[in-house]
């Protein structure tokens, strides 16, 4: 008997879990929003099987919280979730950027100094700082090369990106933001571990006084 499984290159599920991962990135569904099952099977022209299936991915990941009765609402994370998440970020990525600091090559620095200069170039433009401030960050993780890291780090950068823009969209903020990614910057180029540490430990100090 040839048994053979035939797979999808992704589940239905989770396609849908990314279309309604976006939109709660995008604002289109905020903090304490009503996940209407039926409306959201409707657009999508799917059943509610795989719309739930999405539901539950999006909860593990902590962007929807599952209520008794009342069905599934997106994440309003307290003040004490947001300081639980940024002392985790800031320890992984502190240890990170030291590491980084002391053993990227040449090539990898010039990599960061790219984006950092992406970066510098999107000031004026919010939503394309977003992106390029967060795409720095990952590629920082992924050159220092713990792949255990990097996973808890994306998980953690999910639920702080549901206050994110808010936070950098605060006046001065993003500018603030930049300013300590040039000493970051800096620190990295002249591989001082320590005080790249110290630059990304005060980054996440200002970033969770800005989301308060």
């Amino acid at each position: 008997m040839n048994n053979v499984v035939r797979l999808t290159p992704r589940a239905l599920y989770e396609e849908v879990a990314e279309r309604l991962r976006q939109r709660i990135f995008n604002r289109e569904l905020t903090p304490g929003d009503w996940i209407d099952e039926l409306r959201i099977a409707q657009e999508l022209g799917i059943s509610r099987t795989p719309l739930r299936e999405a539901l539950k991915v999006l909860a593990a990941e902590g962007l929807v919280t599952m209520k008794v009765r009342r069905g599934a609402f997106v994440t309003e994370a307290s003040s004490k979730d947001l300081a639980d998440v940024y002392h985790l970020l800031t320890l992984l990525e502190t240890d990170a950027v030291e590491v980084v600091a002391c053993q990227a090559s040449a090539a990898q620095l010039a990599e960061l100094t790219a984006l950092h200069a992406d970066l510098e170039a999107a000031v004026g433009d919010a939503e394309r700082f977003f992106a390029i401030n967060e795409a720095f960050h990952l590629r920082l993780l992924e050159l220092a090369d713990n792949k255990w890291r990097l996973q808890v780090v994306q998980d953690l950068r999910k639920v702080m990106k549901l206050h994110r823009q808010h936070s950098l969209l605060k006046a001065g903020r993003l500018e603030e933001s930049l300013t300590e990614h040039r000493e970051l910057m800096a620190a990295l180029r002249a591989r001082d571990g320590a005080r790249a540490a110290q630059g990304m430990r005060k980054h996440f100090r200002s970033g969770l006084t800005a989301a308060n």
